[in-house]
């Protein structure tokens, strides 16, 4: 979206230095490995001050540089304001006010969101013009960057609403105003933060209160929690289930083929379908349908739905399934990690039938609070009712884990970190094995998963973290 500097500087009360007025930004970034030439870069802080990137962002192009000082690399235009996310975030309500053709749709949900985003995405694409966030940017400035960055075009604006304290979703949903909201499924992610599963539940559906009477709520009509969260709206309310007598819209004959990609069929109130999908798990038909609900209560017709869904994909380190050159079956699914994101992947791991073990390498969950305990003793009796033989577990806070698991007869060898866990895994897997890789996002476990993918047997180097604000999504 087109901005020029005199307009940021308006929208954002900022002084201008160094720079005419009239001169047009084209882009956004605050990471200058993605920074395009002539873009602002937004100075943010994270575990680093975006102010220390300001002189290479001008070495890479950048237009200008929105910073709350002048810093010593200089030799750029400047756009000074007291505080850049704040200012980030005005400008994303800019960016809002100029696509009012397009139907925005925050998504929201303890686990989930990524892959909705990404079907439902794929769902309306085939027949709608769609701009949604790229990858987990679904924070104060992931979202206003996801509207700076919307074409004109814009039919369809999908958006990401993660939250690791109360009121996060309230200041998204004013800047994005959005007019669908679709709630995944209410689990224990930032437990610690949030409160427990009604802590939880409160500050999701914040987004259902956000949204207005003409609008439509999409809600899990398998969560518990949904009973609760349909009474916070004043908008439309379509359930959407596989298991829940009453849903609205009804996935059922689930079946999934041999690289556990599901196929099923899906009633709606706009007909019946039958949906293939590319991504994997028995846990995305949820999803699926949540977006198929979505695109067809947007007018998409069944059979757009029905071919955009089946060339779906959604982001790496979400259920990749890989067969080595060595005849292992690995399952990457080490993006992040939650209770029910655990229990989802254990479950797709039953449903492979290798020929030699099942394994897990797994690490801690982090910030579950009170829970933690109890729940990491619940991954490994869920490691055993997955048929897992072999369990290595990584870093700190998998005691409880551990001790489960081994009351269950499961092996289990304790590693320090992931170069070690990758050692072990190499030393022990056999052809025919399938091993899963999963953890909380910071124990960096797609590195193991990498390196067990890898044909060759060589470790495929991770990329080091650069930013902090892009690195840590919120749940």
């Amino acid at each position: 979206m087109d901005l020029t500097l005199g307009e940021i500087a308006a929208a954002t009360d900022a002084q201008l230095i160094g720079g005419e007025a009239g001169t047009v930004i084209s882009s956004f970034d605050f990471d200058t490995r993605t920074l395009e030439r002539g873009a602002c870069f937004v100075a943010l802080q994270g575990e680093r001050d975006g102010h220390e990137f300001v002189g290479d962002a001008f070495a890479r192009g950048a237009g200008a540089a929105l910073v709350d000082h002048v810093t010593e690399s200089g030799g750029g235009v400047f756009l000074v304001v007291a505080d850049p996310l704040v200012a980030l975030g005005e400008l994303g309500r800019v960016a809002r006010r100029r696509i009012p053709g397009a139907t925005v749709i925050g998504v929201t949900g303890s686990a989930g969101k990524t892959a909705t985003k990404d079907l439902m995405a794929a769902a309306c694409g085939r027949q709608l013009t769609v701009h949604a966030n790229a990858d987990s940017y679904n924070n104060e400035f992931g979202l206003p960057l996801t509207l700076l960055g919307a074409p004109m075009t814009t039919q369809v604006l999908i958006a990401e609403m993660g939250a690791r304290f109360a009121g996060n979703i309230t200041e998204l949903s004013a800047i994005a105003r959005p007019e669908i909201g679709v709630v995944t499924h209410i689990g224990l992610a930032h437990a610690e933060h949030l409160g427990g599963t009604e802590g939880i539940a409160t500050v999701k559906g914040e987004l259902l209160e956000a949204l207005p009477a003409s609008g439509l709520a999409v809600l899990n009509a398998d969560d518990p929690a949904t009973t609760e969260l349909a009474g916070r709206t004043r908008a439309r309310v379509l359930r959407v289930g596989a298991d829940a007598v009453g849903a609205d819209v009804r996935a059922h004959a689930i079946e999934l083929d041999d690289e556990l990609r599901p196929r099923f069929a899906l009633d709606t109130p706009w007909g019946s379908l039958y949906l293939a999908l590319a991504v994997r798990g028995r846990h995305q038909v949820i999803n699926a349908a949540m977006g198929a609900t979505v695109a067809l209560a947007l007018g998409v017709g069944p059979g757009e739905v029905t071919r955009g869904l089946a060339d779906a994909t959604t982001a790496p380190w979400r259920m990749q399934l890989c067969r080595t050159a060595d005849d292992v079956l690995v399952l990457n699914d080490a993006y992040n990690a939650s209770p029910s994101s655990v229990r989802a992947a254990f479950a797709a791991l039953s449903e492979l039938s290798p020929p030699g073990r099942r394994l897990a390498v797994l690490g801690t969950m982090l910030e579950l609070g009170g829970h933690a305990e109890v729940e990491h003793a619940r991954l490994g009796r869920l490691a055993a009712d997955a048929g897992v033989e072999v369990l290595i577990l990584v870093g700190p806070g998998v005691t409880a884990t551990a001790a489960a698991a081994s009351e269950r007869g499961i092996r289990v060898i304790e590693v320090p970190d992931a170069p070690t866990a990758t050692v072990t895994a190499r030393e022990l897997l056999e052809p025919g094995d399938a091993i899963l890789v999963k953890a909380s996002r910071a124990v960096g476990l797609e590195a193991v998963a990498a390196d067990l993918e890898s044909v060759h047997g060589e470790p495929t180097p991770s990329t080091p973290a650069h930013r902090a604000p892009g690195e840590v999504p919120a749940s």
